[in-house]
């Protein structure tokens, strides 16, 4: 697995879909992913260190995490199939280690808010990298 960090959100008010650009921390490989408008904003609220009145979907959900005595360790992009990225939070809870599946978008925004690690897969990363 390859430690990147979020580098860059490409917004298109035009489009539904929008791109988030990952850079490795010790590398110079970049990984563009296509997300959603409703994820971007979630992304770019906790980057612009807004706190809304209320829990949104992302909030609550590491909200529940914490919740029940889990802890997010890292979120892990682990696959690439048919142009779909694919990634997984990686929970720790009374020293077990339990994967959730989950769209990368999704991952990151929660990431984010709990100031943990994003990997990629280094297949992923070869996949579709960008030098």
């Amino acid at each position: 697995m390859v430690e990147v960090v979020l580098a860059k959100i490409k917004i298109d008010e035009n489009r539904s879909e929008q791109i988030i650009v990952f850079k490795e921390r010790e590398g110079e490989r970049y990984l563009p992913v296509v997300i959603g408008m409703a994820e971007v904003n979630a992304i770019k609220l906790k980057l612009s260190e807004i706190t809304p009145p209320r829990p949104l979907t992302h909030d609550l959900l590491l909200n529940t995490i914490q919740h029940l005595g889990a802890d997010l360790k890292h979120i892990v992009i682990d696959k690439l199939e048919n142009n779909t990225f694919y990634a997984k939070l990686v929970l720790q809870r009374d020293g077990e280690e339990i994967l959730v599946d989950a769209r990368p978008s999704d991952s990151v925004a929660v990431a984010l808010r709990a100031s943990c690690p994003i990997f990629v897969a280094e297949e992923v990363l070869d996949q579709a990298g960008l030098s």
